[in-house]
């Protein structure tokens, strides 16, 4: 019988039949481990902000503007410079704007696209010829590879570009060429983009934000808290689906759910408005404070109170169900003294800002009435059976996951769990202990049961634990001790307030603690780094989200509005291209319009982070070593051929 490797070079030979095939390819594949790393793209916690996410991906964090600066310096003024970063963000748009004032249409487009032919080779030149060909327009591939690709071969190269470019505008499809080559640029200058957790909840576009990723060229996600809700949501797991929503109406965002996923709340606004009618639902104020008092956000009120009680109960049924989970003392609605309308929490009674509990027996206060389990049961079937959220959902699974390791970078949205002594710690998952790395893959592996397993207890338990991943203490994608929503809406006093983070957040200035961190997810402490996000780093009271001597880099700082006042911008980004690692502080996007009209780009500053000796290589990332390892068998098959194991196919 054949050994495997004579196997294995005998399949490689029906890809490379010849001598020459196979040299052929070893000679490209060493000429790419010589071109310059690909730019990478770092985002955390987009949390719906769909206008500011777009613009970030349009400029790359400010590539697109590097790009222009390196071709053209100091012979285009900042003015222009501003003018031609917009059209390439927005090239229809602009040229909409530009055709109201421009005299002379013809002169704009042939300057223009001068301009952008020249930038896109800037962006083209660190790829080969094949990468690029693959990147192109369909409709302009030919015309854009010959204008920027150098032909030794024509004398009058000008005279050439010139008759290609003239054409383009005589048979009238300069405009659909500038916006064929605007959107090259954007691909170009970014190679891969790293989403590091929470796309959706707070923003009201989440779902906009998933259908631009589904078309992006190439990206993974790292999940954060918010996301494995919405999974879990779209799973058919009760709590997820009611946080979810509560969250929607909190943020007065349920559009997201009635239009972006269609998905019919008719019967929760129905229930909600004849349960509370008289309620005035103080304590479930939504967080639009400018559209307070109109009638939709009066309905939401009794809507977010609705589903708030229904999550309570269903939580608690949960908690009843998985023992495994040790969440007993999260479950509250029996420690209510429903008659004096006080609840008793961590050794002493604390008054209740709300005591309506309609819906609520005393007897069974987790049992829900017959009216909210039919909404539930229509609810459960309306996440599981709409197709563009189980579209999402299949992205988020394909593409993502709890982790990742990516060019000696450690990926991942919230936390390692620690213990107090900044270890490791161990962490029960269905009568079993895991730590460290071996969390996060038993976790993810129940992810995907929770959509994936036949066994219908494996795929329940796997539900479940998307429930346990959002609000357990021991969650790495929690990282605190509770989640303390009952006590937010119903209880004055403060410490009841407080959740306390995991020892992580202590831990992560501490050298030997993270060096731990990397050592358990096969990272060399010397040249690796940690990106996570999941707590916004507060820049306005001097914090700075370079921790560890520049080893940690926690990335989220408010790229939703709703945290921006705590953190004094909105949102950090990272770029990590063949110079080093350049961190990228943004200042609040205005709109899509003032983009265009005032051409007001994001303000960001930029801080280097690590940067590198010598400009890094393919060679050098892990796209490189599977490169190599390529190589080496190639090699294997041209030893093969030429030694008579395997015979050329001629």
């Amino acid at each position: 019988m054949k050994n495997l490797e004579t196997r294995y070079l005998e399949r490689l030979s029906d890809l490379y039949p010849t001598i020459a095939a196979a040299s052929t390819e070893i000679i490209n594949l060493q000429a790419i481990l010589n071109l310059p790393k690909g730019t990478e793209h770092f985002l955390t916690d987009v949390h719906g902000e769909y206008e500011a996410f777009s613009h970030v991906l349009k400029n790359g964090s400010g590539s697109v503007r590097r790009k222009i600066e390196d071709v053209f310096g100091n012979t285009m003024s900042m003015r222009d410079k501003r003018s031609l970063a917009t059209l390439i963000y927005y090239p229809k748009q602009k040229m909409d704007m530009v055709r109201k004032t421009e005299t002379n249409m013809e002169d704009w487009y042939r300057v223009h696209l001068y301009l952008l032919i020249e930038v896109s080779k800037r962006a083209a030149s660190k790829y080969t010829r094949s990468k690029v060909r693959k990147a192109l327009p369909k409709d302009f591939a030919y015309v854009i590879e010959e204008l920027i690709t150098e032909k030794a071969e024509v004398n009058d190269k000008e005279s050439y570009y010139s008759e290609i470019i003239s054409t383009i505008i005589r048979i009238g499809r300069a405009e659909q060429f500038i916006e064929a080559i605007s959107e090259l640029i954007q691909r170009l200058v970014v190679d891969h983009l790293h989403i590091v957790g929470d796309i959706y909840d707070r923003g009201p576009g989440p779902h906009i934000i998933m259908d631009k990723l589904m078309t992006y060229h190439s990206l993974d996600i790292q999940w954060g808290n918010h996301d494995i809700l919405w999974m879990g949501a779209a799973a058919g797991q009760r709590g997820c689906i009611a946080n979810a929503i509560r969250i929607c109406a909190r943020y007065g965002n349920l559009d997201i759910l009635e239009e972006g996923y269609g998905i019919n709340l008719l019967p929760l606004a129905t229930f909600a408005l004849r349960t509370y009618q008289d309620d005035p639902c103080t304590c479930f104020r939504l967080k639009v404070p400018d559209r307070a008092d109109t009638d939709e956000m009066q309905m939401n009120l009794r809507i977010h109170k609705a589903i708030s009680i229904i999550q309570f109960k269903v939580e608690g049924q949960i908690i009843a169900r998985q023992k495994s989970f040790h969440l007993e003392e999260r479950a509250l609605l029996h420690r209510i003294n429903y008659e004096r309308g006080t609840i008793r929490l961590y050794g002493r009674e604390y008054a209740l800002l709300d005591t309506n509990f309609p819906t609520i027996d005393p007897k069974d206060p987790y049992a829900l009435s017959g009216e909210e389990e039919e909404i539930m049961e229509r609810l459960e079937k309306a996440f599981v059976n709409c197709e563009k959220l189980q579209q999402h959902m299949r992205f988020l699974l394909a593409k993502g996951s709890l982790y990742k390791v990516y060019n000696d970078n450690l990926l991942y949205h919230g936390c390692v769990p620690l213990d107090e002594e900044g270890n490791l710690k161990e962490v029960e998952v269905y009568g079993k202990k895991y730590r460290g790395r071996e969390l996060y893959d038993t976790l993810d592996a129940y992810v995907r049961k929770g959509f994936f397993a036949l066994n219908e207890k494996d795929r329940e338990d796997g539900k479940d634990i998307m429930w346990y991943i959002w609000l357990h203490p021991d969650s790495p994608l929690f990282g605190k001790n509770k989640m303390a929503t009952f006590e937010r809406y119903f209880i004055a006093e403060k410490e009841t307030h407080a959740e306390n983070k995991n020892p992580y957040y202590s831990c992560i200035e501490d050298e030997r603690v993270i060096d731990s961190i990397m050592r358990e997810f096969g990272l060399d402490p010397a040249e690796g780094h940690i990106v996570n996000g999941h707590v916004p780093v507060k820049r306005k009271d001097g914090e700075s989200p370079v921790k560890c001597g520049g080893k940690v880099m926690v990335i989220d700082g408010g790229f939703s509005r709703a945290y921006q006042k705590q953190t004094g911008i909105a949102g950090y980004t990272l770029i990590y291209n063949s110079y080093g690692l350049l961190l990228v502080a943004h200042e609040p996007f205005e709109s899509t319009e003032a983009a265009i009209v005032k051409e007001n780009d994001i303000h960001s500053e930029i801080m280097v982070v690590k940067r590198m000796k010598n400009r890094l290589a393919v060679g050098d990332t892990d796209i490189g070593r599977e490169l190599r390892g390529q190589i080496h068998d190639l090699e294997r098959l041209l030893e093969a051929y030429r030694n008579g194991g395997i015979i050329e196919k001629l």
